[in-house]
């Protein structure tokens, strides 16, 4: 233990003063001392340096990633790549004065890069590429950089200038700064660095000119300055570095010609120079740089011809002069490029016909899209070699002027995995030799004028995701066989003449993300199988001959009613219009029997000649009639009330507080008043308890009034006009003792309560903002509420919602005027809880007695067999957020038609017009951002059914994650 403790009081001194460990004890091993210091500064999460024993004499021998010079037994190299750290680099590295390699790549190393390499003299290498290691390089780095060969600090997060003193290491033969945010521009010093071989400033943000003298670089073989800020020409000097064997200016706002100089890069293999401002024509000189293998021009401002020379450039795999300006006919010479395997000439304005040679050469890339190519393409595919066939793996030659039919042969190339033959002008049939290519992923024909049916041979394509023959003049039916392709995930077939109707198998392809099979011909119903297509987002029938039921459950419960229009027999809530009503035995209805009592007949009292009414519209004035019989009930109830309610009424007016009183008497001229906190007394001011001038707004439970305590605190009081239907006074008091426990920022607090027989009351905290109908229809002018207090009124809305939900309760009435507004701007749901207080009632009775604003509904209110549960508040909830946002009620009467807010919302949304969806009040001060999740928020908690609908817990999560990145983007201002 005594050799531990020496160790632990050594580290000590070293992390106060490297110089003290040399007074230290020779038999203690400084190698051992600094690994163990500098092992202190990490964490191992993976447990790889539990190796790393400060008990033993050396760390030769099996510590891991550790090497030693056997001579000297001192480490040498330090090599933990990949090994999992973090933390930060220590200073307990110094000690390690023989090291010639360090590499911590691929690790979580953090912090700046402080520590001075020049105190170790013999350090040939460092690597500490892939961590995440931060700050500017100190500026005296590499004063004296020793016998420095290779540095990597690629792929981290460095920031600032490049240091001058890089050009103080002569010994360096291998630079990589790159994937880091270095700024500023080239010390020119970088040039003196005649032994650099490689050097890698990529994926920065260096800017200015390439500095002249590059020349200096006299044993330079690979240069690669990409997607950095560099402008000006290529230095002339370039052509001087004769070993030069790689060049990558790509990604920068380089300009001007290129120049002749670097013709002389005879062993160039690689010259990319992509996504520059390069003008003038393509040099004919590239021709004679013969070793070149991978040929890069492509999106500059070339123009002219592509160089006959080229047909020299024999080791040439890789050909991109994409996005240019370039004409002409493709120089015949190129078929000599035996070794060619890419070749792209895309978006430029070549001419001719498809060349025969470009089968021929065992291409595996071809790109020849958006040019003015013409004329069939017999040739050019029947020119092809069986072994050339085999190796074609993309083609894509859309967007020409091709013609003619599409060749059977395109069968023979049986590795094609791309296929883009669409937005020409092909015609005839779809060839079944299609079905051939068993690894094709993407097939493409749309935008010709192909004909015929569609072929079932498609099924042999078993590896395909993507399908598109739109806008063609396809036939027949769809066939059976597309159920083979299991990975389909996009499927277009709209805009053609397609009949018969949609496959069930379809339902078998269960990655299917979009399907278009709009302006066709379709006929019969969409399989209800559909539905069971999860991943399924987008979904377009418009313009067939549908008709029927639509899927229920699934996608299908949000999806837009214009996917749906031009289907006049299609039905469902989505589309707005009644199913017809099935019944599991018809009934026959026969005027002319004369039997009254025979099954399913109508007596002849009924009349001859006159209309007989649908059995659907029969059950639709039946259930009518159940709805205002119950609404004639409840008004029945209240009115035989009403004469005692106001005599009530009246003695609270006149009496004061006085009256009520804390006894458990239920006499109705005494009553009993529960306060839950603080004086019960009322004021007895001019204005009375129930005065009908305090009267605050009415809603299906009765009228709210406001009045004073004698403390000078304002509550609401709600005055019950159910009372027939109240529970019993026990039931009554156990129920408003539980609402009055429930205490929430977002809740209106219920104080206490009234009782008598014939007369209930119910004491709330007064709320003086307002309700959220108000702010959002009847306030005009400067007075609309921004985004922000929209967000905030959404968010505390539903955190008082989740409140309820975890307690239980069911609000069944949530609408904008249940939302108060207090003077801070916060929300604050009311109205919950309060069909606790009544016996069941029949749902329609309730629905038409609670649930009395129109479009918050949940549909399940329709059904007796769904119960009532809180998802049916989140339908409410999903309406309310999509009437804050777009300020619109949720279903407005146009002069001729109907809008509902949720189809309304999900169509524009569809199309992309967000603009048209957010309250124009607003003027596009809000951030789409939010804007667009919130709304798709609304939609999802409007579905169809309830169990595709979140809980509010969930939806209080979404709503906090979609507003917490707006906190730190202060340049988006005040919404």
């Amino acid at each position: 233990m005594s050799a531990f403790f020496h160790i632990c009081f050594s580290v000590l001194l070293l992390l106060s003063s490297p110089l003290l460990v040399k007074s230290l004890s020779p038999s203690l091993n400084d190698d051992i001392l600094g690994l163990i210091v500098f092992r202190a500064d990490l964490q191992d999460p993976e447990g790889k340096l539990n190796s790393w024993n400060e008990e033993d004499d050396s760390p030769c021998n099996n510590w891991v990633g550790v090497k030693c010079n056997p001579r000297s037994n001192r480490v040498s190299e330090l090599i933990l790549e990949g090994f999992g750290l973090s933390g930060k680099l220590g200073r307990g590295l110094l000690q390690l004065q023989f090291l010639q390699k360090l590499s911590l790549a691929r690790n979580n190393l953090t912090g700046s890069l402080s520590l001075s390499f020049t105190q170790l003299s013999n350090l040939r290498v460092v690597d500490l590429s892939e961590n995440g290691l931060t700050g500017s390089i100190p500026s005296d780095l590499f004063s004296q950089c020793g016998s420095l060969r290779s540095i990597s600090l690629a792929k981290n997060k460095f920031s600032g200038p490049i240091p001058e003193s890089l050009g103080s290491c002569p010994t360096l033969a291998s630079v990589n700064f790159s994937s880091n945010q270095f700024s500023g521009e080239l010390p020119v010093g970088l040039w003196s660095l005649s032994g650099v071989r490689s050097l890698d400033l990529s994926d920065n943000l260096l800017e200015g000119e390439i500095p002249k003298g590059i020349e200096g670089l006299s044993n330079l073989r690979a240069i690669s300055l990409r997607n950095n800020k560099f402008i000006g020409e290529v230095p002339d000097g370039i052509g001087n570095c004769l070993l030069l064997r790689s060049i990558d200016l790509s990604r920068n706002s380089l300009s001007g010609k290129l120049l002749s100089t670097m013709k002389k890069l005879s062993l160039c293999n690689n010259l990319i120079l992509s996504k520059n401002g390069f003008i003038d024509e393509v040099p004919e000189w590239i021709g004679e740089m013969r070793s070149l293998e991978t040929l890069d021009l492509s999106e500059n401002n070339f123009s002219g011809q592509v160089p006959e020379s080229f047909g020299k450039l024999q080791s040439l795999k890789i050909l991109n002069v994409s996005k240019n300006a370039l004409t002409g006919s493709l120089p015949e010479g190129i078929s000599k490029c035996v070794n060619l395997l890419a070749l792209d000439i895309s978006h430029n304005s070549f001419t001719g016909n498809l060349p025969s040679w470009v089968f021929s050469l065992g291409l595996e890339q071809v790109w020849f899209s958006d040019n003015q190519l013409s004329g069939s393409v017999d040739n050019a595919f029947g020119s092809s070699m069986e072994n050339s066939r085999k190796k074609l793996v993309t083609l894509d030659v859309s967007q020409n002027k091709l013609s003619g039919e599409i060749p059977s042969g395109v069968g023979d190339f049986v590795s094609l995995k791309f296929l883009n033959l669409s937005r020409n002008l092909f015609l005839g049939s779809i060839p079944g030799s299609i079905g051939q290519l068993k690894t094709l992923n993407v097939l493409d024909l749309s935008d010709n004028h192909l004909n015929g049916s569609f072929p079932s041979e498609i099924g042999g394509a078993i590896s395909l995701h993507e399908l598109n023959l739109e806008k063609n003049s396809l036939e027949g039916n769809i066939p059976l066989s597309i159920s083979n392709c299991a990975s389909l995930m996009s499927l277009s077939l709209a805009h053609n003449e397609i009949t018969g109707s949609i496959p069930t198998s379809l339902s078998k392809l269960t990655y299917l993300q979009t399907i278009d099979f709009s302006f066709n011909k379709l006929t019969g119903s969409l399989p209800k199988q559909l539905a069971n297509l999860v991943h399924l987002q987008s979904f377009n029938v418009s313009n067939n001959q549908l008709q029927g039921e639509l899927p229920a459950g699934g996608f299908f419960n949000t999806i837009a009613p214009s996917s749906l229009s031009g289907n006049p027999s299609l039905c469902g809530a989505i589309v707005d219009r009644n199913c017809p009503t099935v019944l599991p035995k018809p009934i026959v209805l026969n005027p002319n029997s004369t039997d009254d009592t025979a099954q399913g007949t109508i007596p002849q009292s009924f009349g001859r000649g006159k209309k007989i009414l649908s059995i659907s519209a029969l059950i639709a004035i039946g259930a009518a009639a159940a709805i205002v019989i119950g609404v004639i009930a409840i008004t029945v109830l209240n009115l035989r009330v009403r004469g005692s309610t106001s005599r009530d009424a009246i003695a609270l007016t006149f009496s004061g507080g006085d009256d009520f009183s804390q006894s458990p008497s239920t006499d109705g001229n005494s009553g009993k008043l529960v306060m839950f906190s603080g004086d019960p007394d009322f004021s007895t001011g001019t204005h009375a308890l129930l005065n009908k001038d305090c009267e605050l707004g009415r809603g299906g439970f009765g009228a709210v009034y406001r009045t004073m305590l004698k403390d000078g605190r304002s509550v609401a009081i709600k005055k019950l006009t159910v009372s027939s239907l109240v529970k019993s006074q026990h039931e009554f008091e156990r129920e408003v003792k539980k609402l009055g426990k429930i205490r929430h920022p977002n809740l209106v607090s219920l104080d206490g309560y009234y009782w008598t027989q014939s007369l209930q009351l119910l004491i709330y905290e007064f709320i003086s903002g307002g309700n959220l109908y108000k702010h959002l229809h009847e306030d005009s002018g400067e007075n609309h509420l921004s985004w922000n207090e929209r967000f905030n009124i959404i968010l505390g809305a539903a955190k008082g919602l989740s409140h309820l939900h975890q307690m239980n309760l069911v609000h069944y009435n949530l609408k904008s005027s249940n939302i108060l507004i207090d003077s801070s701007g916060e929300p604050k749901v009311a109205d919950y809880g309060l069909a606790r207080l009544l016996p069941m009632l029949d749902r329609y009775v309730l629905s038409s007695k609670i649930q009395s604003a129109l479009g918050y509904m949940a549909p399940e209110f329709a059904c007796k067999t769904i119960k009532i549960t809180e998802k049916s508040d989140i339908y409410g909830f999903g309406v309310l957020v999509l009437e804050i946002v777009t300020g619109k009620r949720p279903v407005e009467y146009m002069e001729d038609d109907v809008v509902v807010l949720c189809d309304m919302v999900r169509e524009a949304l569809d199309e992309g017009r967000v603009d048209e969806c957010v309250d124009g009040r607003l003027q596009g001060k809000f951030p789409v951002e939010e804007a667009i999740p919130v709304m798709k928020l609304g939609l999802i908690c409007t579905s169809q059914v309830p169990s595709k609908r979140p809980d509010m817990g969930e939806v209080v999560n979404i709503l906090e994650l979609i507003r917490s990145p707006l906190e730190s983007q202060d340049e988006l201002g005040d919404f």
